[in-house]
């Protein structure tokens, strides 16, 4: 049996090192979040301030990975 991941909305709120960043979640925890595979191979920008989607493991709840990019709600796109 695999085990559970959970996904949450958050807000990046620090870049650290190696592809790591801060990411407050809505329910106001913060945990590090590492970018996944798809998003490291397509080259995709995550900065300071974006909204992404992150998968939390039910081992660890400290750290997560992020595993979507969402569009700004401002944009045209």
């Amino acid at each position: 049996m695999r085990d559970k991941k959970w996904i949450h909305e958050g807000f990046i709120t620090e870049s650290l090192s190696n592809g790591m960043f801060r990411v407050r979640l809505d329910n106001e925890d913060l945990i590090i979040g590492y970018i996944s595979g798809k998003i490291r191979r397509s080259f995709i920008r995550i900065l300071p301030g974006d909204r992404v989607k992150i998968e939390v493991s039910g081992y660890d709840s400290t750290k997560g990975r992020i595993i979507y990019r969402l569009p700004h709600k401002d944009s045209k796109d």
